[in-house]
């Protein structure tokens, strides 16, 4: 195969996968005017088009469907051995793609990987925060960090944080107008702070559990937020109750900003967990940053 050929054909399948030249061209490491002109040059060179181009959107033609499904595979199967070549390496190297939301990479990734990855200079970590439930393998990551109960089966699963619990929290000047609640039910007379799932479009549906009787409350109230810092600063500022990590209002509940209720509704759930396909070949940094993560009671 002419060495132009599998330039053309990593181009083509980087575009094909993100359907869109900008995206890919961030990928690839190219400005996007080249990448661009290595598709329409390919497509000239083999006389099919491979693409459908809009304003909005690059759609693979039938015949670029085809090429993508049969060459793809093999593209991921010769960098797969590539990398496990170079992980033959005794020194850890190379970049680890990691996908988590942003709660789990401010108050574990960082911390625990800021006491190791500084000791090895030829391991980078690149830490995308996405609040949907991405296929990590489609999408190229090493690994994803979710909720235990959020892991794909037929991943491994490494716990990086202990269990976790929610918490229900307003502020005291809430409080004083309406009477704290006693059990979930009593959710529906109150006004809540909702929360929009990024990964669906929905507005979080509260959840609760007690003696193994588990409740799911649609509560209502004047805000909706899609962010836990947001929904933490609206329940300071008295606007209802939220239901939010129990670590993410410790502070609050100490210094008397906001009060808990229903804390015998809530019991603890299974924590941050890091995971990756059980085919994976672990390189020695891949390795290193698994061991930085994994937690320890």
């Amino acid at each position: 195969m002419p060495r132009e050929d599998v330039g053309d054909l990593l181009a083509f399948v980087a575009v094909a996968r993100e359907r869109s030249f900008t995206r890919a061209s961030g990928k690839l490491g190219v400005s996007q005017s080249a990448l661009s002109h290595t598709i329409s040059r390919f497509e000239q060179r083999i006389g099919v088009r491979l693409l459908t181009r809009t304003t909005r959107s690059v759609v693979p033609t039938e015949a670029g469907d085809r090429l993508l499904r049969n060459v793809g595979p093999r593209l991921d199967e010769v960098e797969a051995e590539l990398a496990s070549v170079t992980s033959m390496r005794e020194k850890p190297a190379g970049t680890i793609r990691i996908t988590t939301a942003d709660h789990a990479a401010n108050t574990i990734l960082i911390p625990k990987l800021g006491r190791v990855i500084p000791k090895y200079p030829d391991v980078k970590v690149e830490i995308v925060v996405d609040y949907g439930l991405t296929d990590i393998v489609t999408s190229r990551y090493d690994a994803g960090v979710r909720l235990g109960e959020q892991v794909a089966r037929g991943m491994i699963a490494i716990p990086i944080s202990p269990e976790m619990r929610m918490a229900a929290v307003a502020s005291p000047a809430y409080f004083e107008k309406y009477e704290p609640p006693k059990k979930p039910q009593d959710l529906t007379k109150h006004c809540c702070i909702n929360i929009r799932l990024p990964t669906s479009g929905g507005v979080y549906v509260w959840e609760f559990e007690k003696r193994n009787r588990e409740l799911k409350v649609r509560v209502e109230g004047q805000l909706t937020v899609n962010g836990i810092d947001e929904c933490i600063s609206a329940a300071l500022a008295g606007f209802g109750i939220a239901f939010v990590l129990e670590d993410t209002i410790v502070e609050h509940v100490s210094d008397g900003s906001l009060g808990r209720v229903l804390e015998d509704w809530t019991p603890p759930f299974s924590g941050y967990h890091l995971y990756y396909p059980s085919r994976r070949q672990a390189s020695p940094a891949f390795s290193l940053v698994v061991d930085a993560l994994r937690y320890r009671p």
